[in-house]
């Protein structure tokens, strides 16, 4: 096993190696050039769209739940651990650069979701089906579908593997846990190891919920995303805002500390690159992980959007990366920067997780029990609805590659909730990297895509705009 794993290291280095994240940036940059930084110049049109449904329009679900099914996806662990581990590994100034990945990562968001509703199709059980390897194979041509097929399974690997089953629920047991059962005082044996009760408790209760939401498909799991994402993003928005609030006075110094961070200034003259470097790959990295803008995720989510318009629709789901990356997890790594939790993990070795707590802890006049428990409900809720976001995903990734629905999809679901309850048993660290590696190798396909079809966005969106100004289209 422990060869497995050292070989799977190797390849997630290459995978995720520096070579990735600029690929990805580039993407973003050469999208946001030829369509004239779009994702600024209509960002306030895209929130009117947000929340304005489209007369007349065809799919499954309406703009606001194909939105809130892809930023159930996102919004999760990374949004709350991620930011921390990116901010502890490299420094301060990685949310600098997060947050200039998110602002090109919203032109490469824009142009997936466009070209996942223009390349749509309907299956043989109603489903609207689209994302990467429908405009693979439809936009590229035929020659390109082995491509769409290496997407959809590298999307399973990651749905059933890691990014939406195992490491969702495993944060979820380990703030349940870490709540209830710090010191794992009330435990039962499974398997030859000892759990704790809450952990169990945690397995059973989060898998029965995954299952009354995803055996009903799309419709319930964006019934349930648009309401569940909205009021937890705004409760851990809140809470984090009162935080900044209550430490005003700090935060000019943590913006300079950001700033000067980001380009390695507060390094010795030697290290300065270095600092740069890692801030920059740490930052970068943790931007893509966090909204997925050109993994290829939130375009199938988009293609089941009652919409007749791509552009819309692709106006729509950018700003998910906005709200994603550009609004929560840049509160977070604030809230980090004005407790004094960055300066106490790096002297007392806190990773992960205890960072935010220590930050939700301290930062307001309540108990640190208190903040922990605030901070535990945020994470467990955000987790579940990426739990469902990613079902929804490697569901369509299962039927374009099988050609199969009914029973046989439904037999999928219940795959998929067995890796929820038995996801907080699994420690194994090859499990963990073979997860990341599938989730990485999603994006190839699609960047390849995006470039391929550059032209094709941004005919549509001239075109678009062109009906809109002179009236034939209604805002």
């Amino acid at each position: 096993m422990e060869a497995l794993t050292n070989v799977l290291v190797a390849i997630d280095d290459v995978v995720w190696g520096p070579w990735m994240c600029v690929f990805i940036m580039a993407v973003g940059i050469m999208l946001t050039v030829r369509l004239g930084i779009l994702q600024f110049r209509k960002l306030p049109l895209a929130f009117k769209y947000m929340v304005k449904n489209e007369e007349g329009a065809t799919g499954e679900v309406t703009s606001f739940g194909a939105l809130c099914t892809a930023m159930a996806a996102t919004i999760g662990t990374g949004n709350i651990v991620g930011i921390a581990t990116a901010v502890i590994a490299g420094g301060p100034g990685a949310l600098f650069w997060m947050i200039l990945a998110a602002c090109f990562g919203m032109a490469t968001k824009y142009a997936e979701c466009l070209l996942a509703v223009k390349y749509r199709t309907v299956s043989d059980g109603g489903h609207f089906l689209g994302g990467p390897f429908f405009y693979i194979e439809n936009g590229m041509g035929k020659k390109w579908k082995p491509l769409a097929k290496l997407f959809a399974i590298f999307g399973i690997g990651a749905g059933l593997l890691g990014i939406g089953t195992i490491t969702q629920v495993n944060g979820i047991a380990t703030a349940v846990q870490g709540f209830f059962d710090p010191n794992m005082e009330n435990t039962v044996s499974l398997f030859g190891l000892d759990y704790s009760i809450a952990t169990v408790a945690t397995a059973i209760i989060c898998a029965a919920l995954v299952a009354l939401v995803v055996v009903g498909g799309i419709k319930r799991i964006a019934s349930v995303t648009s309401v569940v994402v909205p009021f937890m993003a705004i409760i851990y928005v809140i809470v984090c805002v009162c935080i900044l609030i209550t430490n005003i006075a700090e935060i000019p110094n943590a913006i300079k500390e950001i700033i000067a961070s980001a380009f390695g200034l507060r390094a010795a003259a030697g290290g300065a690159l270095g600092a740069l470097m890692i801030a920059m790959q740490k930052g970068v990295a943790r931007g893509i992980f966090s909204n997925e803008a050109g993994l290829g995720s939130a375009p199938i989510a988009s293609a089941a959007a009652q919409t007749n318009e791509p552009v819309r629709q692709g106006l729509v789901n950018m700003t998910g990366t906005f709200i994603d990356t550009i609004i929560i997890c840049t509160l977070t790594g604030l809230t980090i920067m004005v407790t004094g939790a960055y300066d106490f993990a790096m002297a007392n070795g806190l990773e992960g997780a205890q960072v935010t707590a220590y930050a939700f802890g301290q930062g307001l006049p309540w108990s640190s029990q208190m903040g922990s428990f605030v901070l535990m409900v945020c994470l467990s809720f955000f987790a579940f609805t990426t739990i469902l976001g990613w079902d929804y995903y490697s569901e369509r990734c299962f039927e374009y590659l099988t050609g199969k629905h009914g029973s046989a999809l439904t037999a999928y679901r219940w795959v998929y909730v067995l890796a929820v309850l038995i996801g907080p048993f699994i420690t194994v660290s090859a499990v963990w990297t073979l997860a990341d590696i599938c989730n990485g190798l999603m994006a190839i396909p699609n960047l390849i895509a995006l470039v391929a079809l550059s032209g094709v966005v941004v005919k549509e969106t001239k075109d678009y705009f062109e009906r809109l100004e002179d009236g034939r289209l209604r805002a």
